[in-house]
Protein backbone atom coordinates (compact mmCIF):
# COMPACT_ATOMS: atom_id res chain seq x y z
CA UNK A 1 0.00 0.00 0.00
CA UNK A 2 1.11 3.53 0.01
CA UNK A 3 1.50 4.41 -3.90
CA UNK A 4 -0.39 7.58 -4.37
CA UNK A 5 -2.94 6.58 -7.24
CA UNK A 6 -4.40 9.99 -9.04
CA UNK A 7 -6.76 8.53 -11.64
CA UNK A 8 -7.98 4.93 -12.60
CA UNK A 9 -6.01 3.08 -14.44
CA UNK A 10 -7.34 3.18 -17.56
CA UNK A 11 -7.70 5.82 -20.74
CA UNK A 12 -5.98 9.64 -19.61
CA UNK A 13 -6.33 12.15 -21.84
CA UNK A 14 -3.10 14.71 -22.62
CA UNK A 15 -1.92 17.79 -20.54
CA UNK A 16 -3.99 21.28 -20.08
CA UNK A 17 -2.83 24.52 -20.94
CA UNK A 18 -3.39 28.31 -20.04
CA UNK A 19 -5.40 30.97 -18.67
CA UNK A 20 -9.52 31.44 -18.17
CA UNK A 21 -12.16 31.47 -20.70
CA UNK A 22 -15.03 28.68 -21.49
CA UNK A 23 -18.41 29.76 -23.60
CA UNK A 24 -17.21 33.02 -23.40
CA UNK A 25 -16.69 33.53 -19.89
CA UNK A 26 -13.89 33.24 -17.08
CA UNK A 27 -13.61 29.21 -15.64
CA UNK A 28 -11.97 30.87 -12.55
CA UNK A 29 -14.53 29.88 -9.29
CA UNK A 30 -16.97 28.61 -11.60
CA UNK A 31 -17.28 25.13 -9.20
CA UNK A 32 -20.76 24.65 -7.12
CA UNK A 33 -19.46 23.55 -3.72
CA UNK A 34 -22.58 22.44 -1.92
CA UNK A 35 -23.45 19.09 -3.89
CA UNK A 36 -22.27 16.24 -4.38
CA UNK A 37 -19.70 14.85 -7.16
CA UNK A 38 -18.89 11.31 -8.25
CA UNK A 39 -15.07 10.62 -6.74
CA UNK A 40 -15.13 7.56 -8.45
CA UNK A 41 -16.51 3.88 -9.03
CA UNK A 42 -17.02 1.83 -6.12
CA UNK A 43 -14.94 -0.75 -7.15
CA UNK A 44 -11.95 1.37 -8.01
CA UNK A 45 -11.68 1.66 -4.17
CA UNK A 46 -10.34 -1.60 -2.96
CA UNK A 47 -9.52 -2.63 0.87
CA UNK A 48 -6.22 -1.13 2.30
CA UNK A 49 -6.04 1.17 -0.69
CA UNK A 50 -5.08 4.82 -0.24
CA UNK A 51 -6.05 6.67 -3.25
CA UNK A 52 -5.90 10.89 -4.13
CA UNK A 53 -8.12 12.49 -6.03
CA UNK A 54 -8.25 16.18 -6.88
CA UNK A 55 -11.81 17.65 -6.63
CA UNK A 56 -12.35 21.28 -7.19
CA UNK A 57 -9.02 21.87 -6.61
CA UNK A 58 -8.78 20.27 -3.08
CA UNK A 59 -6.08 17.37 -2.51
CA UNK A 60 -8.54 14.60 -1.31
CA UNK A 61 -7.49 10.90 -0.01
CA UNK A 62 -10.07 8.25 0.42
CA UNK A 63 -9.97 4.63 1.73
CA UNK A 64 -12.07 2.44 3.23
CA UNK A 65 -12.49 2.21 6.52
CA UNK A 66 -12.46 -1.28 8.52
CA UNK A 67 -16.20 -1.51 8.23
CA UNK A 68 -16.00 -1.09 4.82
CA UNK A 69 -17.56 2.67 4.49
CA UNK A 70 -15.47 5.06 2.93
CA UNK A 71 -13.80 8.10 4.35
CA UNK A 72 -12.08 11.15 2.75
CA UNK A 73 -9.74 13.23 4.17
CA UNK A 74 -7.24 16.15 2.89
CA UNK A 75 -4.32 14.74 1.34
CA UNK A 76 -1.82 16.90 2.60
CA UNK A 77 -0.31 16.39 5.77
CA UNK A 78 -0.22 19.42 8.45
CA UNK A 79 3.34 19.11 8.93
CA UNK A 80 5.43 19.00 5.94
CA UNK A 81 2.43 19.11 3.29
CA UNK A 82 3.57 15.40 2.36
CA UNK A 83 0.65 13.69 0.25
CA UNK A 84 -1.25 11.33 2.97
CA UNK A 85 -1.57 9.03 0.19
CA UNK A 86 2.15 7.89 -0.21
CA UNK A 87 1.87 7.10 3.64
CA UNK A 88 -0.28 3.49 4.95
CA UNK A 89 -3.51 2.50 6.75
CA UNK A 90 -2.92 2.00 10.26
CA UNK A 91 -5.22 -0.27 12.81
CA UNK A 92 -8.05 2.20 13.48
CA UNK A 93 -8.69 3.71 10.27
CA UNK A 94 -5.55 5.75 10.69
CA UNK A 95 -3.61 7.39 8.25
CA UNK A 96 0.51 7.70 8.90
CA UNK A 97 2.36 9.87 6.82
CA UNK A 98 5.10 8.46 5.10
CA UNK A 99 7.42 12.21 5.86
CA UNK A 100 7.19 11.79 9.99
CA UNK A 101 4.74 9.18 10.72
CA UNK A 102 1.93 11.64 12.09
CA UNK A 103 -1.59 9.90 11.80
CA UNK A 104 -4.28 10.99 10.90
CA UNK A 105 -8.28 9.49 11.87
CA UNK A 106 -10.90 8.73 9.37
CA UNK A 107 -12.34 12.22 10.42
CA UNK A 108 -9.31 14.45 9.70
CA UNK A 109 -8.46 14.44 13.65
CA UNK A 110 -4.89 14.16 13.90
CA UNK A 111 -4.92 11.51 16.25
CA UNK A 112 -0.62 10.88 16.98
CA UNK A 113 2.44 12.80 16.81
CA UNK A 114 5.33 10.35 17.47
CA UNK A 115 7.66 12.94 18.45
CA UNK A 116 8.54 14.74 21.68
CA UNK A 117 5.65 14.99 23.91
CA UNK A 118 3.17 13.68 21.51
CA UNK A 119 1.69 17.01 22.14
CA UNK A 120 -0.84 17.92 18.60
CA UNK A 121 -1.97 21.40 18.12
CA UNK A 122 -5.47 22.33 16.72
CA UNK A 123 -3.63 23.08 13.89
CA UNK A 124 -2.77 19.80 12.90
CA UNK A 125 -6.28 18.77 11.96
CA UNK A 126 -7.22 17.88 9.10
CA UNK A 127 -10.53 18.70 7.29
CA UNK A 128 -12.73 15.48 6.18
CA UNK A 129 -15.92 14.72 3.48
CA UNK A 130 -19.17 13.86 3.59
CA UNK A 131 -19.22 10.28 1.43
CA UNK A 132 -21.72 7.76 -0.02
CA UNK A 133 -21.67 5.09 -1.73
CA UNK A 134 -24.78 4.96 -4.09
CA UNK A 135 -25.54 3.27 -7.36
CA UNK A 136 -21.91 1.55 -7.86
CA UNK A 137 -20.29 5.01 -7.50
CA UNK A 138 -18.46 6.94 -4.47
CA UNK A 139 -20.40 10.80 -4.15
CA UNK A 140 -18.21 12.95 -2.25
CA UNK A 141 -20.07 16.56 -0.80
CA UNK A 142 -17.38 19.48 -1.22
CA UNK A 143 -18.99 22.42 0.38
CA UNK A 144 -19.50 23.53 4.15
CA UNK A 145 -23.21 23.23 4.44
CA UNK A 146 -24.93 20.20 5.49
CA UNK A 147 -24.96 17.12 2.74
CA UNK A 148 -28.32 16.17 1.87
CA UNK A 149 -28.07 12.18 0.75
CA UNK A 150 -31.44 12.62 -0.59
CA UNK A 151 -30.38 15.05 -3.32
CA UNK A 152 -27.86 12.56 -5.35
CA UNK A 153 -29.27 12.08 -8.59
CA UNK A 154 -31.04 8.88 -9.56
CA UNK A 155 -29.03 6.52 -11.26
CA UNK A 156 -30.68 3.39 -9.90
CA UNK A 157 -30.67 2.02 -13.62
CA UNK A 158 -27.33 1.14 -12.26
CA UNK A 159 -28.88 -1.38 -9.56
CA UNK A 160 -29.74 -4.97 -9.05
CA UNK A 161 -29.44 -5.63 -13.11
CA UNK A 162 -28.10 -8.66 -14.87
CA UNK A 163 -23.92 -8.17 -15.22
CA UNK A 164 -24.30 -9.10 -18.86
CA UNK A 165 -26.60 -5.64 -19.39
CA UNK A 166 -24.26 -3.28 -17.39
CA UNK A 167 -21.21 -2.02 -19.20
CA UNK A 168 -17.77 -2.09 -17.36
CA UNK A 169 -16.65 1.63 -15.64
CA UNK A 170 -15.08 3.94 -18.20
CA UNK A 171 -12.71 6.85 -17.42
CA UNK A 172 -10.97 9.34 -19.20
CA UNK A 173 -9.01 13.06 -17.96
CA UNK A 174 -10.05 15.47 -20.11
CA UNK A 175 -7.73 18.93 -20.22
CA UNK A 176 -10.41 21.18 -20.56
CA UNK A 177 -13.00 22.73 -17.92
CA UNK A 178 -15.94 20.42 -17.47
CA UNK A 179 -18.91 23.47 -18.53
CA UNK A 180 -17.03 22.55 -22.36
CA UNK A 181 -18.16 18.34 -21.46
CA UNK A 182 -21.54 19.62 -20.60
CA UNK A 183 -22.07 21.44 -23.66
CA UNK A 184 -20.96 18.95 -25.96
CA UNK A 185 -23.30 16.55 -24.52
CA UNK A 186 -26.13 18.66 -24.67
CA UNK A 187 -26.29 19.26 -27.38
CA UNK A 188 -26.00 15.72 -29.59
CA UNK A 189 -26.42 17.37 -33.00
CA UNK A 190 -22.78 16.62 -32.91
CA UNK A 191 -23.14 12.81 -32.84
CA UNK A 192 -23.92 12.32 -36.98
CA UNK A 193 -20.66 14.43 -37.50
CA UNK A 194 -18.08 13.49 -35.40
CA UNK A 195 -19.51 9.60 -34.59
CA UNK A 196 -20.83 9.16 -37.90
CA UNK A 197 -21.43 5.15 -38.33
CA UNK A 198 -21.32 5.12 -34.40
CA UNK A 199 -23.85 6.83 -32.99
CA UNK A 200 -25.46 8.71 -35.86
CA UNK A 201 -25.57 9.37 -39.58
CA UNK A 202 -26.94 11.78 -42.21
CA UNK A 203 -30.43 10.22 -41.27
CA UNK A 204 -30.17 11.41 -37.58
CA UNK A 205 -29.23 14.50 -38.43
CA UNK A 206 -32.87 15.31 -38.92
CA UNK A 207 -34.78 15.71 -35.84
CA UNK A 208 -37.19 17.14 -33.97
CA UNK A 209 -35.62 18.93 -30.82
CA UNK A 210 -36.81 19.35 -27.53
CA UNK A 211 -35.80 21.21 -24.58
CA UNK A 212 -37.75 20.65 -20.94
CA UNK A 213 -37.28 22.19 -17.84
CA UNK A 214 -38.40 20.31 -14.21
CA UNK A 215 -37.11 21.89 -11.42
CA UNK A 216 -33.05 22.61 -12.02
CA UNK A 217 -33.02 19.84 -14.33
CA UNK A 218 -32.52 20.12 -17.94
CA UNK A 219 -33.90 17.51 -20.67
CA UNK A 220 -32.82 17.65 -24.26
CA UNK A 221 -34.52 15.20 -26.92
CA UNK A 222 -33.96 14.56 -30.35
CA UNK A 223 -36.13 12.01 -32.53
CA UNK A 224 -35.38 10.37 -35.96
CA UNK A 225 -38.26 9.11 -37.78
CA UNK A 226 -37.85 6.70 -40.43
CA UNK A 227 -33.86 6.95 -40.07
CA UNK A 228 -31.08 3.96 -40.58
CA UNK A 229 -30.44 2.78 -37.21
CA UNK A 230 -26.84 4.31 -35.66
CA UNK A 231 -24.21 1.23 -35.81
CA UNK A 232 -24.05 0.66 -31.32
CA UNK A 233 -28.18 0.47 -32.23
CA UNK A 234 -28.03 -1.51 -34.75
CA UNK A 235 -25.82 -3.78 -33.15
CA UNK A 236 -28.05 -4.92 -29.89
CA UNK A 237 -31.08 -4.92 -31.90
CA UNK A 238 -32.65 -8.38 -33.36
CA UNK A 239 -33.58 -8.30 -37.36
CA UNK A 240 -35.64 -6.02 -38.64
CA UNK A 241 -33.93 -2.48 -36.50
CA UNK A 242 -31.43 -1.56 -39.95
CA UNK A 243 -34.20 1.13 -40.26
CA UNK A 244 -36.98 2.69 -37.72
CA UNK A 245 -36.98 5.65 -35.40
CA UNK A 246 -34.38 7.01 -33.07
CA UNK A 247 -34.90 9.02 -29.95
CA UNK A 248 -32.22 10.41 -27.68
CA UNK A 249 -32.66 11.87 -24.18
CA UNK A 250 -30.13 13.76 -22.04
CA UNK A 251 -31.14 15.26 -18.80
CA UNK A 252 -28.56 17.15 -16.60
CA UNK A 253 -28.35 17.07 -13.12
CA UNK A 254 -26.55 20.10 -11.71
CA UNK A 255 -23.76 21.07 -11.75
CA UNK A 256 -22.54 18.18 -14.15
CA UNK A 257 -24.19 14.75 -13.84
CA UNK A 258 -26.04 13.44 -16.64
CA UNK A 259 -28.09 10.32 -18.00
CA UNK A 260 -28.74 10.08 -22.01
CA UNK A 261 -31.75 7.67 -22.94
CA UNK A 262 -30.76 6.79 -26.34
CA UNK A 263 -32.59 3.61 -28.42
CA UNK A 264 -34.53 2.58 -31.41
CA UNK A 265 -37.69 0.85 -32.60
CA UNK A 266 -39.28 -0.58 -35.96
CA UNK A 267 -40.69 2.52 -38.14
CA UNK A 268 -43.71 3.60 -36.65
CA UNK A 269 -44.09 1.46 -33.13
CA UNK A 270 -43.57 3.16 -29.80
CA UNK A 271 -40.30 3.00 -27.70
CA UNK A 272 -41.43 0.50 -25.61
CA UNK A 273 -41.42 -2.19 -28.40
CA UNK A 274 -37.76 -0.96 -29.26
CA UNK A 275 -34.59 -1.23 -27.34
CA UNK A 276 -31.73 0.80 -26.26
CA UNK A 277 -30.07 2.05 -23.20
CA UNK A 278 -29.26 4.38 -20.60
CA UNK A 279 -25.66 6.46 -21.12
CA UNK A 280 -24.27 7.69 -17.53
CA UNK A 281 -22.06 10.68 -18.10
CA UNK A 282 -20.71 11.70 -14.51
CA UNK A 283 -18.45 14.86 -14.80
CA UNK A 284 -16.48 16.02 -11.88
CA UNK A 285 -14.30 18.89 -12.37
CA UNK A 286 -10.66 18.65 -11.19
CA UNK A 287 -9.43 21.99 -11.56
CA UNK A 288 -10.58 24.67 -13.76
CA UNK A 289 -8.26 23.20 -16.77
CA UNK A 290 -9.11 19.66 -16.36
CA UNK A 291 -12.06 17.32 -15.82
CA UNK A 292 -12.34 13.47 -14.46
CA UNK A 293 -15.06 11.88 -16.59
CA UNK A 294 -16.33 8.54 -15.82
CA UNK A 295 -19.30 6.61 -17.46
CA UNK A 296 -20.92 3.38 -18.03
CA UNK A 297 -24.23 2.32 -19.97
CA UNK A 298 -27.18 -0.12 -19.03
CA UNK A 299 -29.30 -1.31 -21.32
CA UNK A 300 -33.63 -1.67 -20.92
CA UNK A 301 -35.64 -3.74 -22.57
CA UNK A 302 -33.00 -5.86 -23.65
CA UNK A 303 -34.06 -8.17 -26.99
CA UNK A 304 -30.68 -9.89 -27.78
CA UNK A 305 -30.09 -13.43 -26.11
CA UNK A 306 -27.83 -14.52 -23.33
CA UNK A 307 -25.52 -15.50 -25.63
CA UNK A 308 -24.96 -12.65 -27.17
CA UNK A 309 -25.46 -10.05 -24.41
CA UNK A 310 -21.55 -10.55 -22.78
CA UNK A 311 -19.86 -9.47 -26.33
CA UNK A 312 -22.33 -6.66 -26.82
CA UNK A 313 -21.70 -5.33 -23.42
CA UNK A 314 -18.07 -4.97 -24.18
CA UNK A 315 -18.29 -4.03 -27.80
CA UNK A 316 -20.83 -1.04 -26.14
CA UNK A 317 -18.05 -0.15 -23.78
CA UNK A 318 -15.28 -0.43 -26.64
CA UNK A 319 -17.41 2.02 -28.89
CA UNK A 320 -18.27 4.56 -26.08
CA UNK A 321 -14.54 4.83 -25.36
CA UNK A 322 -13.93 4.85 -28.97
CA UNK A 323 -16.19 8.47 -29.34
CA UNK A 324 -15.21 9.85 -26.16
CA UNK A 325 -11.50 9.55 -25.99
CA UNK A 326 -10.64 9.69 -29.92
CA UNK A 327 -13.43 11.92 -31.66
CA UNK A 328 -14.99 14.05 -28.54
CA UNK A 329 -12.19 14.47 -26.15
CA UNK A 330 -9.95 15.87 -29.05
CA UNK A 331 -12.42 18.46 -30.08
CA UNK A 332 -13.10 19.81 -26.76
CA UNK A 333 -9.54 20.18 -25.55
CA UNK A 334 -8.26 21.70 -29.09
CA UNK A 335 -11.72 24.01 -28.27
CA UNK A 336 -9.91 25.12 -24.89
CA UNK A 337 -6.70 25.69 -26.31
CA UNK A 338 -8.19 28.03 -28.74
CA UNK A 339 -10.19 29.87 -26.52
CA UNK A 340 -6.85 30.09 -23.96
CA UNK A 341 -5.26 31.52 -27.12
CA UNK A 342 -7.81 34.67 -27.43
CA UNK A 343 -6.68 35.95 -24.15
CA UNK A 344 -9.80 37.43 -23.91
CA UNK A 345 -13.55 36.49 -23.09
CA UNK A 346 -15.14 34.89 -25.92
CA UNK A 347 -18.87 35.07 -26.96
CA UNK A 348 -20.45 32.04 -28.98
CA UNK A 349 -22.67 32.65 -31.92
CA UNK A 350 -25.28 30.78 -30.71
CA UNK A 351 -27.25 28.20 -33.27
CA UNK A 352 -30.83 26.65 -32.44
CA UNK A 353 -29.23 23.43 -31.31
CA UNK A 354 -27.66 25.95 -28.35
CA UNK A 355 -31.15 25.79 -26.82
CA UNK A 356 -30.04 22.86 -24.19
CA UNK A 357 -26.55 24.66 -23.39
CA UNK A 358 -27.80 27.89 -23.03
CA UNK A 359 -31.22 27.19 -20.71
CA UNK A 360 -28.43 24.79 -18.36
CA UNK A 361 -25.74 28.01 -18.06
CA UNK A 362 -28.80 29.43 -16.55
CA UNK A 363 -29.41 27.37 -14.12
CA UNK A 364 -25.42 26.39 -13.13
CA UNK A 365 -25.64 30.90 -13.35
CA UNK A 366 -27.82 31.18 -10.60
CA UNK A 367 -26.60 27.67 -8.52
CA UNK A 368 -23.03 29.66 -8.32
CA UNK A 369 -24.15 32.74 -7.13
CA UNK A 370 -26.44 31.02 -4.05
CA UNK A 371 -23.28 29.01 -3.29
CA UNK A 372 -21.43 31.69 -3.27
CA UNK A 373 -23.48 33.57 -1.00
Amino acid sequence: MGAIVENSPQTTARAVKSPEATSGRSVQHRFVHNTWYVAMFSVDLTAGQLLSRTVLNEPIVFFRKEDGSVAAITDRCSHRFAPLSMGKLMPGDRVQCIYHGVEFGSNGKCVKNPHGNGAISSAAHLKSYPVVERHSLIWIWMGEKAADPATIPDYSCLDNRPATHVTRPGYLKVAANYELVVDNLLDLSHISYVHVGILGNADTAHADVNVDQKGDVISVSRISKNAETPGILKMMSPAGFERGDQWNTISWYAPSNMILEFGSSKPGEPKEKGTGYFAIHLLTPETERTTHYHYTASRWNVLTNDEQNAAIRDKIYEMRTFAFAEQDVPVIEAQQIRMDQAGKDLKPVLLTIDAGPVRYRRVLDRLLSEDSA
